[in-house]
């Protein structure tokens, strides 16, 4: 391409939204925890290290008689409130900054349990209600 003449009508997204197309045999609960795997399919976050996570599902996705992107999943980033882990894995106000790794698709822990998680977000508070993390 050349550098531009005229105006150019550049097309644009928020960015608040993504709506990837689910993994087959998968269902995603509404205000799940949410990300996609190495091939860019939807699945709720588990203790998993292949996974990238992408925020909150806005809805459910219910995929599990369907084959591969048969149903898309709406996926908000933003700051989420999530359980917090136990014992020596919760996380505190000592950690707001630091990584919170996906325990399962509501839980979030402060260690990435011996390279068994994927990262689920920066700790943005942590609260009597939970964590709070922000997923971007």
């Amino acid at each position: 391409m050349v550098a531009l003449t005229a105006p150019r009508k550049t097309v644009s997204r928020s960015g608040d939204i993504r709506e990837p197309g689910v993994k087959a045999a998968t269902k995603i609960w509404q205000g799940s925890m949410a990300g996609v795997g190495a091939d860019g399919l939807a699945v709720p976050m588990t203790a998993a290290t292949t996974l990238k996570c992408l925020g909150r599902a806005e809805e459910t996705a219910d995929n599990s008689a369907g084959a591969d992107s048969a149903v898309r999943c709406r996926i908000s980033t933003g700051i989420f409130c999530w359980a917090n882990s136990t014992s020596t894995d919760a996380l505190t106000r000592a950690d707001i900054g630091a990584t919170a790794y996906a325990a399962d698709d509501q839980t979030v822990a402060k260690t990435n349990g011996t390279n068994t998680r994927s990262a689920a977000g920066v700790v943005f508070d942590v609260t009597s209600e939970g964590v709070w993390v922000k997923h971007s």
